[in-house]
């Protein structure tokens, strides 16, 4: 007799969204594959700075209650840093106010105005979660892995694949989605990053103007300082330009002086998979099957990854 295979579940993609989607459906009890292209080290969560912190993402009205939700389980891994890779780090958002978020952010613990001395001008000092995604990503995979679920690495070019061998597919397969769904509407936000030995900074800075491609911004991680940072509309290399690095080590270094002589340590980009809105919603495949699509987070797969997994989860589930 043929297994049942109605708690089977593929999730195509092996980045954050992926990996937490597919370890939320595991932990729910059912039997899950991750089909990846790349290794999640590969993928372009792993270019991530990464802060909590909704970044380039919509629609705002549901963001914040997955942003929310993810808080609360970075808050927990935070409490195993070594292991996960997640710590509570001191840091200020300039030009940013109160007034200037949603409804999420009183659910931000500790959020207020920052200080003449903690930041000249407009800003907003908050303890956030401070993600070092080389040590998260491989935890994540270890974590699904000792669910007892495979992962597998394959390229998938028509959702038909996976769902010729399981009822329900997950797509989070990012910017990928723009072919393989194909959805048009997902569109690559260029960022590129500088690595540098950390000179001693121990709180991050973000300082973003959404009218330019440029920002400034500065994480400190285990493996180095992050610098930052560019956001530039339909832009698809992913090689970095020696000019752009330069102007952002120097608009870090007119925050704090002491990055200017700080040796630089590697270069990094990421195409962010930028979307109107994130798309997340349960479909039917014309074939049979069923696809649930959990893509277009933007600059925010990190800060929406646990509410964004829990949803898509529950959006398997036949409908009562």
């Amino acid at each position: 007799m043929d297994r049942d295979r109605s708690g089977d579940v593929i999730v195509v993609g092996g980045g954050v969204i992926g990996l937490t989607t597919a370890i939320v459906l595991a932990e729910s009890g059912r039997r899950v594959r991750l089909w990846t292209r790349d290794p999640a080290e590969r993928t372009t969560s792993a270019v991530a700075g990464a802060v909590w912190w909704p970044y380039r993402i919509e629609p705002e009205f549901l963001v914040g209650a997955w942003a929310l939700e993810s808080l609360v389980v970075y808050e927990e891994l935070a409490e195993r840093p070594e292991e996960t890779g997640v710590r509570m780090v001191e840091g200020v958002h300039g030009e940013t106010d109160l007034d200037g978020l949603g409804p999420w952010a009183a659910g931000v613990k500790g959020l207020r105005a920052a200080t003449d001395a903690e930041y000249t001008g407009t800003g907003l000092w908050a303890r956030l979660p401070l993600i070092d995604m080389s040590t998260h990503l491989p935890w994540l995979r270890g974590r699904l892995l000792r669910s007892g679920s495979q992962v597998e690495q394959r390229t998938v070019t028509d959702l038909k694949e996976p769902a010729a061998e399981a009822p329900v597919v997950v797509n989070c397969t990012g910017l990928g989605a723009r072919e393989l769904v194909p959805d048009p509407l997902v569109r690559p936000v260029r960022g590129q990053l500088v690595v540098v030995e950390n000179p001693g900074i121990t709180t991050w800075l973000t300082s973003v103007d959404h009218s330019t491609e440029a920002s400034t911004y500065f994480f400190p991680q285990p493996g180095g300082l992050i610098l930052g940072g560019t956001a530039e509309d339909d832009a698809w290399s992913l090689t970095p330009d020696p000019r752009t690095a330069e102007e952002i080590v120097a608009r870090c270094a007119a925050v704090r002086p002491e990055i200017a002589g700080a040796r630089i340590l590697g270069h990094r980009v990421g195409l962010r998979p930028a979307r109107d809105a994130v798309r997340l919603e349960r479909e039917s495949l014309p074939g049979g099957g069923t696809v649930v699509h959990n893509y277009g987070h933007g600059g925010a797969g990190v800060t929406v990854a646990w509410g964004c997994a829990r949803e898509a989860a529950g959006l398997t589930r036949p409908a009562a």
